[in-house]
């Protein structure tokens, strides 16, 4: 019996790929902080992205609101063209001491919105650049609460906190979980007494530059790893129907 035409396979792949996305999908339609990890005590760069869910609107602003229970002492966005980036600092109840400086406020909100002519499309997602630091030590995780707005008047509020044991929210706040530093870790993320040079916390351009970088890699990995492993899946799907197609074939000749 011959084999299994080229276009019945093509199908299948085609099938697995769907029901591959059709799975993933869910992941990917939050506003989320990547990437979704950092050590204690250093810098990093992270994105906030946001799809846009809307197929009729379009997103023109994002709100993300800082944790002032957990204060970061320097926060600075990327410039990026079309959005303007607003930031709101707060008066801190209680200062705290960076690189043996008081530091008395912190930011408390960053907005960015879009210049005219600028927006989210329906079907398309956007990345806001933070760094961000000191992080914490006491905690084992930040949140974020966004709120994101569209050009129809809609505004959907990322502000859910996730709570153990319980159901992913319908509206989840993006998080940045906070891992314990490595010892001996010289990767340049962790803060060092150049970084209070200006006498109000803010890391120096090496710490954050490679914070920056760190971040890019680690994301970069994991997409690449991911477009394998679908690659690697669809393959071996579409080879063992093959090798059934054969073995029933050669069962009834």
């Amino acid at each position: 019996m011959r084999s299994l035409p080229a276009r019945r396979i093509a199908a299948v792949a085609l099938t697995a790929a769907t029901s591959v996305v059709v799975l993933a999908g869910p992941a990917f339609a939050h506003v989320t902080v990547n990437p979704g990890s950092a050590p204690q005590g250093g810098y990093t760069a992270v994105d906030f992205r946001v799809p846009n869910e809307n197929d009729t609107a379009s997103t023109v602003k994002l709100e993300v609101n800082l944790p002032l229970d957990h204060p970061l002492a320097s926060v600075r966005t990327l410039p990026m063209p079309g959005w303007t980036a607003t930031v709101e600092k707060s008066k801190l109840d209680k200062p705290i001491k960076v690189h043996g400086n008081d530091v008395n406020e912190a930011v408390s909100k960053i907005t960015w919105t879009a210049d005219a002519g600028t927006k989210i499309a329906p079907g398309q997602f956007q990345e806001f650049r933070v760094s961000l630091g000191p992080l914490p030590t006491d905690t084992d995780k930040l949140i974020f609460k966004a709120l994101q707005s569209y050009d129809n008047g809609d505004v959907v509020r990322w502000i859910d906190e996730a709570k153990d044991g319980q159901p992913e929210p319908a509206k989840p706040a993006p998080v940045l979980t906070l891992a314990k530093a490595a010892a001996g870790d010289d990767h340049g993320v962790t803060a060092t007494p150049s970084a209070a040079a200006d006498g109000h916390g803010h890391g120096d351009a090496k710490n954050e530059a490679a914070a920056d970088s760190s971040a890019k890699s680690s994301d970069s990995t994991a997409r690449v790893l991911a477009v394998v492993g679908i690659v690697v899946g669809l393959i071996g799907a579409a080879f063992g129907v093959v090798g059934l197609r054969r073995k029933n074939g050669g069962s009834a000749s």
